[in-house]
């Protein structure tokens, strides 16, 4: 998949297209997630955006099912690990239309 993004490698059997079919924002995180329907593979971005709107970090998940949490305490000064509250803010949708099983993983903002 490396070479397919970087561009180096050309074979036209090997390509991938993206189809963002939905994109949400989270703050600082932008979160994009599609499908290539040729391949039946989902794929979720995760951006990180800085104040000047220029991304400053990608995450890339294929074939996963995604949930974006926020990470915080309710509002006590001391935080025991019973006391943590992690609100789901998104929860992605398109590996479930694949067809397959896949593993969950937890995003932390």
């Amino acid at each position: 998949m490396m070479r397919l993004l970087t561009g180096t490698d050309n074979e036209d059997t090997d390509s991938f297209e993206f189809v963002p079919l939905s994109v949400d924002a989270f703050g600082s995180t932008v979160i994009v997630e599609g499908c290539d329907p040729g391949r039946e593979i989902s794929w979720i971005h995760a951006w990180t955006v800085n104040s000047c709107g220029i991304i400053t970090q990608v995450r890339e998940y294929f074939n996963t099912s995604l949930t974006v949490t926020r990470f915080g305490s309710n509002s006590s000064k001391s935080v025991s690990i019973t006391s943590l509250h992690c609100p789901s803010l998104w929860e992605s949708s398109l590996s479930n239309r694949v067809g397959k099983s896949v593993p969950g993983l937890v995003l932390a903002i």
